[in-house]
């Protein structure tokens, strides 16, 4: 019997939304974007000008979907300040003190009967928490780690300041699972109610499973009730996962952000990640706008479908690539390889930045060009440039080279060498900036 059938069998799947055809998901997503559209144009400031002269009954399908500005994390985080030194926070409206996105806030607030929680990450960004149940939609992450109704959960994610520690419990509690909410650090004080508790399964980073893990075998504490985990925030690599099964926590990993809430999450399949319900991810050239092909790396782009913080062509400055076909578990959604880096690079020349936007106009304004990539050699203060350019086959070259660094030096203001490439030349990576100086 095929991974698909047993799966059914078995009832694997948290719901009927993980097996719909992909035509019938597409057209539901699409459905609800028009309505995400117009909702958030109606409810929120930033939108109200961000969208300004966009008809949602226009936005029907990807390729219109992808004519509409990306916001990226320093453009929601300029926006919340701003706002906030203009009005001063003290007295200011709550939707202002969130930059205008948020479809709700606090302090006589009624939409959607206000935000439950208002949360800081890094960089002083705030993002609010609505009142519905499972809010992040993570409970469909714990169910494909294998957590079901009835078990207890040790959650060793942080309750204060950032989501993580609710965003997980929140999933659990979907599920009916209890938790013990451990948080951050206090290992041996963690490891005493894993031994008193007996969870059935962990959430946290697995860097500090393994450390707990490992804190219990120098003690000769055996934690044989731990079966499952559920892993975020870093990079689970199959050494660490092996490691763990060796002594008999099933880990499996999620891509979640406190913007966007889950994002994608492994299956028992254990082949790449399987996008959530309820978003729209569209993969673009690191720093651009325009989607790139399917199988090239480049940065994460979601949309989401929550009416509380309507988040429209998110920049998550993470970069990945969609997997062909469907997960062999019989989701149907796509998948994408995971984290592979930051798409937010740059590198500082002659005293002057050069960002990946540059490289993704460079590319807006010769769409005939293949991947790029501006490579810094030499040492400090000789630097030089050389930008590295796949071009098509039967794609004219003469005098290409001159206009292509004519161009870059319009947008950086630098000289560089021009190297035209045949397809293939350069690695599927997302890097469009390699600094490749000397430091010693």
């Amino acid at each position: 019997m095929s991974l698909t059938a047993l799966s059914h069998e078995r009832g694997e799947f948290f719901d009927a939304l993980e097996t719909r055809e992909p035509a019938e998901r597409e057209a539901q997503l699409m459905a609800a974007l028009r309505l995400q559209l117009s909702h958030a144009k109606a409810q929120t400031s930033a939108y109200a000008g961000l969208l300004a002269g966009v008809d949602p009954a226009d936005v029907c399908n990807r390729a219109a979907l992808a004519r509409l500005p990306v916001t990226r994390k320093p453009e929601l985080a300029a926006r919340q300040q701003a706002l906030r030194e203009r009005q001063g926070l003290e007295g200011a409206d709550p939707y202002d003190a969130l930059g205008g996105f948020s479809a709700i806030g606090w302090r006589g607030c009624v939409r959607s009967g206000g935000a439950a929680r208002v949360f800081q990450s890094p960089g002083g960004i705030y993002e609010p928490e609505g009142r519905a149940a499972d809010y992040w939609r993570v409970a469909r992450a714990l169910f494909a780690a294998g957590l079901r109704a009835g078990d207890l959960v040790h959650n060793s994610f942080s309750y204060h300041l950032t989501p993580a520690g609710a965003m997980m419990e929140g999933g659990a509690h979907a599920l009916g699972c209890t938790v013990f909410p451990g948080g951050v650090g206090n290992t041996e004080l963690q490891l005493q109610a894993m031994r008193d508790l007996r969870p059935q399964a962990y959430v946290g980073t697995p860097s500090f499973l393994k450390i707990l893990l490992d804190k219990a075998a120098e003690s000769g504490l055996r934690l044989e009730s731990l079966q499952r985990a559920l892993l975020s925030g870093e990079a689970f690599p199959n050494s660490l996962r092996d490691w763990l099964a060796e002594r008999g926590v099933a880990g499996y990993q999620c891509y979640a952000t406190a913007d966007l809430g889950l994002v994608a999450y492994e299956t028992a399949a254990r082949e790449g990640l399987v996008l959530a319900e309820g978003i729209i991810v569209e993969i673009v050239r690191p720093g651009g706008s325009e989607p790139v092909a399917e199988g090239e790396v480049g940065e994460l782009v979601v949309t989401t479908l929550n009416p509380d913080y309507p988040l429209i062509r998110f920049g998550t400055g993470d970069l990945s690539a969609i997997l062909p076909g469907p997960c062999p578990t019989g989701r149907s959604n796509q998948r994408i390889r995971g984290w592979l880096g930051r798409a937010d690079q740059s590198a500082k020349v002659r005293g002057m930045f050069i960002h990946a936007s540059q490289l993704a106009e460079l590319q807006r304004r010769f769409p005939q060009a293949g991947r790029a990539r501006l490579v810094v050699e030499g040492e400090m203060a000789q630097d030089r440039l050389t930008l590295k350019l796949e071009l098509p086959e039967g794609e004219p070259r003469e005098g290409l080279a001159e206009q292509l660094a004519a161009a870059l030096r319009d947008i950086t203001k630098l000289r560089a060498e021009v190297q035209l490439l045949p397809p293939g030349s350069l690695p599927n990576d997302g890097r469009v900036i390699e600094d490749a100086r000397r430091l010693d």
